[in-house]
């Protein structure tokens, strides 16, 4: 049988979902909060490649050194992590990893080449299994498997909402492995809130800015959420308005402005609060934080992590 060359595939992706499915049939994992990224070794070079085929190699390189062990012609799907002092993922170390000093890990839990063999057609549970018996002996720290979690899922629900962690995700056993498609097959679900959002503008102050106004996409159009002064420190501030400053428009990007009312709480953003405003282009994408939805559909005590350069802003839908 010919040998298939390793190389860049688009990463599997999962379905979000409100509830996991349960059963002898699905296993589950933690919902790792870092960048999706594969790791390809080839001529006996290692790359790690994002999820939109960007470099990580250089960036990441002592992940790259660490995976020097893995077999020739080799691919691997995976997360970078950063973990905080607790041991817990932390994305806002991951983007300030140089200068937090942040331990970085690399998290496995796919093969799909493997030695030149293609196996993206084998069940999850054999690659799993090769992963286990070809792979992961000869690696050492920073390199870890993601573990399969050996517990009901109302059980694994509570252990991940009292650890503070971002959520679960459930595959199929038997799942093959679906390049760049969402069937369903390995889905994921957000256990404490928080998701990406797409920044539209913000609210000006003497220096750079008081609060930045965000959204997210339905039916192909921008719209808005929440705004949010919270998260920032005078450092991130002005570097985050370095990048605003050349996106500056002035058209609004999000179909739903103005609104009628200011809402309950007053996240809404009327014709007069627009007045206010100054627009970007609808091109960064930010992590955030928030405590629930307002039935106005507006985000409440939303806080900005750290934006997120793995992510396309057309991808960003309400989670």
């Amino acid at each position: 049988m010919p040998k298939t060359k390793a190389t860049f595939i688009e990463p599997m992706l999962l379905l979000r979902a409100d509830n996991l499915p349960q059963g002898a049939d699905w296993l589950y994992e933690i919902k790792l909060d870092g960048y999706r990224a594969l790791a390809i070794k080839s001529g006996g070079k290692v790359q790690l490649r994002s999820r939109n085929d960007n470099d990580f190699t250089e960036r990441y390189s002592s992940i790259a050194a660490a995976l020097c062990a893995v077999p020739d012609e080799t691919v691997l799907d995976g997360e970078l992590i950063a973990l905080d002092e607790e041991g817990r993922p932390s994305f806002h170390l991951l983007q300030n990893y140089v200068s937090s000093k942040a331990a970085l890990v690399f998290f496995i839990f796919d093969v799909l080449i493997l030695r030149g063999r293609n196996v993206m057609t084998e069940p999850l549970s054999e690659r799993r299994a090769l992963l286990e018996k070809h792979v992961l002996p000869n690696l050492v720290e920073p390199i870890r498997c993601s573990p399969e979690l050996k517990a009901g899922l109302p059980q694994l629900i509570a252990s991940v909402k009292s650890a503070g962690l971002e959520g679960l995700v459930a595959k199929r056993r038997n799942s093959r492995y679906e390049p760049g498609q969402r069937s369903g097959a390995w889905r994921k679900m957000r256990i404490n809130r928080g998701q990406q959002f797409v920044i539209g503008g913000y609210t000006p102050s003497d220096r750079n800015f008081d609060a930045l106004i965000f959204g997210y996409y339905y039916d192909g159009k921008l719209q808005y959420a929440a705004r949010t002064r919270n998260g920032f420190t005078p450092s991130s501030r002005n570097q985050l308005f370095k990048k605003l400053q050349p996106l500056e428009t002035k058209e609004c990007p999000f179909a739903n402005l103005p609104e009628a009312r200011s809402g309950r709480w007053s996240e809404g953003l009327t014709a007069a609060k627009m007045n206010g405003c100054r627009w970007v282009k609808p091109v960064l994408v930010g992590q955030f934080e928030f405590t629930e939805w307002t039935p106005d559909n507006h985000l409440r005590h939303s806080r900005f992590i750290a934006l997120r350069d793995d992510k396309k802003p057309k991808e960003v839908v309400r989670a």
